[in-house]
């Protein structure tokens, strides 16, 4: 057991002796030489407190408007913590500096990262890899409170010495200010123990990424349209399916995406591309010249293929399941040989991406492009700093990519004196999502019914008949388009037609409609022998979700998708608790008539 370890195991064995001692609202004030820089409210903003503890400093941050994100390793102390404070914006993680690989997963970024009291539980050489791992969090502007213990360590929790001058060494070498170091005695009274607490801010993007995506975008020598096509196909993935991206094994700050996935959509996009004849380098017309076009990308094109069934989750029988292996697999190698091979570092023979190829699945009579499936032909390795930025900014950045690219088509065209009309370029590279179509939760509604099983709207709590029943996104289509079944929730016609609207639920309606959430997903999915293996493959691509994840899994999953759609998008929130909402008349009804 190393020290950590051991410090965590005492707070553990000490939970609520430690919580009782360091849960007085008044010790917030710990905190007062940096109090100044926080702004007078947090609303709408997010806070992250590594090593909350009795959970003290979290409810004081919720208080103050905060969501708070609180990582507390001692699963007695985060027991004891969750109990003395129940508020719904606290939500609690099982994870640990250095690596922070939990917390890392959402994919969200902070305004306001918090590290009370913990610091001198690191060892001295996890420090820097830590640092990282805060920093990468931190939103432009965002600020890192770090406090700093000075003297002696309790005989039963191990502590290593601590210094501002590696603080400052470290916030010089990750791009971040030193705003204040302030010196404090001891709150509680213990005349040998004494602080430094240290405010440090990120002054900007802070990680060099949007320069370098943007050089990729327009600065790179282009001999064709496949380093735009590389790039594209990530920044889908950090957008639509990020749960799809794991930490890599051998690199400090990167994730591993499936190679099968960048493949999928790789063809996903060239597929109406190709069909409509835009050249995707000079002198290319069709698929003839395109490296990835092979057999069996030709046959995907010859079996009229849409591009909207190339997507993660979809089930394939042959032969068209062996063309789309087939495909995935010519794609992946072309990927793997030429824009992952040929997009480096500016001045440098350094890789940006690195790809790593396996051996490709066995075709069997059914191909299922689940993300274990996808991953079976290897992987690609982002790094960190670029995927941060596709995740949080892939909004703005998926406009330029497709800009440049139809301008390199344009000039392909040119050369060839092929003048391709204002507009096609462009409407060939719209990525095709499912429309937005409802009919799957109404049939699943009218199956229920025949079974004689209530419909509850997830949002009031009232029954439904036929005549009030709408299919509502939770998440709403406007901000994230998926059609996904986990997003398809029974609703009352006038709550989504008139409430709810284009909005997003909010943190305490969430929790108001969870239990009818649950119960729809159980009957409408899980219940159905088809659906039910579909409704698990679409939360383990969009989710945040581990493997076999129960229903709870998914709910909590879908509670960090919508804080992350909030913080990324600033969509407008939409509160209805049906506390304080008169019940809805004329809703009720056993059935659906």
């Amino acid at each position: 057991m190393n020290a950590s370890e051991a410090s965590i195991a005492v707070y553990d064995a000490q939970a609520a002796e430690l919580a009782q001692r360091y849960d007085d609202p008044e010790l917030v004030r710990v905190h007062d030489p940096v109090r100044g820089l926080l702004p007078e409210t947090g609303d709408g903003k997010l806070a992250l407190d590594i090593g909350a503890g009795s959970g003290r400093d979290a409810a004081w941050l919720a208080g103050l408007g905060y969501e708070v994100v609180a990582v507390e390793p001692a699963s007695a102390m985060r027991a004891e913590a969750i109990r003395r404070h129940p508020e719904l914006s606290i939500r609690w993680l099982d994870d640990r500096l250095p690596g922070l690989g939990k917390v890392h997963g959402l994919g969200l970024a902070y305004d306001l990262i918090l590290v009370s009291a913990v610091w001198q539980h690191i060892a001295p050489v996890d420090r820097a890899r830590a640092f990282r791992k805060l920093t990468t969090l931190m939103k432009p502007g965002g600020l890192l409170l770090l406090s700093l213990r000075e003297g002696e360590a309790p005989p039963d929790r191990p502590m290593f010495e601590v210094s501002l001058g590696e603080v400052e060494a470290l916030a010089r070498f990750n791009g971040v200010e030193v705003l204040r170091a302030t010196p404090s005695g001891d709150r509680i009274g213990r005349g040998d123990v004494s602080w430094t607490h240290v405010a440090l801010r990120m002054p900007d993007d802070g990680s060099g990424a949007l320069p370098l995506i943007r050089g990729i975008i327009l600065g790179d020598d282009k001999s064709s349209t496949y380093k735009l096509a590389l790039l594209r196909a990530i920044a889908r993935i950090a957008d639509m399916a990020p749960a799809a991206a794991r930490p890599s094994d051998t690199d400090a700050d990167a994730v591993e995406v499936p190679l099968g996935l960048v493949a999928l959509n790789w063809i996903r996009m060239y597929v109406p591309l190709v069909r409509a004849q835009l050249p995707q380098a000079p002198k290319n017309s069709g698929p003839d010249g395109l490296g990835f076009a092979k057999l069996g990308f030709r046959a995907l094109l010859a079996d009229q293929v849409a591009a909207l069934d190339l997507r993660p989750g979809a089930s394939f029988v042959s032969p068209r399941g062996a063309a789309v292996a087939a495909a995935i697999g010519e794609a992946a190698t072309t990927i793997s040989n030429m824009p992952a091979n040929f997009i480096r570092y500016p001045g440098s023979e350094q890789h940006i991406f690195r790809a790593t190829r396996t051996r490709p699945p066995r075709t069997t009579d059914t191909l299922t492009l689940d993300i274990q499936t996808l991953r079976l032909w290897g992987s690609l390795t982002v790094p960190g700093h670029i995927w941060r930025a596709l995740t949080r900014l892939g909004a703005w950045i998926e406009p330029v990519l497709v800009t440049e690219w139809a301008r390199l088509m344009r000039g392909y065209g040119d050369r060839m004196k092929l003048a391709i009309p204002h507009g096609q370029a462009e409407a060939a590279l719209v990525w095709e999502e499912p429309s937005r179509d409802t009919a799957l939760g109404r049939a699943a509604a009218d199956r229920l019914q025949l079974q004689g099983t209530p419909i509850a709207c997830v949002w009031s709590g009232a029954t439904l008949n036929r005549s009030r029943l709408d299919i509502d996104h939770c998440l709403p289509w406007s901000a994230w388009p998926c059609g996904d079944l986990w997003n398809l929730m029974p609703s009352d016609r006038r709550v989504n037609q008139h409430e709810k609207r284009d909005r997003l639920p909010s943190l305490a309606t969430m929790a108001d409609a969870r239990g009818d959430i649950l119960a729809w997903w159980q009957t409408a999915w899980l219940d159905d022998a088809s659906l039910g293996p579909r409704f698990l493959r679409e939360a383990a691509t969009a989710l945040p979700v581990e493997i076999d994840p129960s229903l709870e899994d998914i709910y909590t999953a879908l509670e960090w998708r919508r804080l992350r759609l909030r913080q990324d998008q600033q969509v407008p929130e939409w509160t209805r608790l049906r506390s304080q909402t008169p019940a809805l008349a004329d809703t009720a009804g056993a059935s659906l008539p």
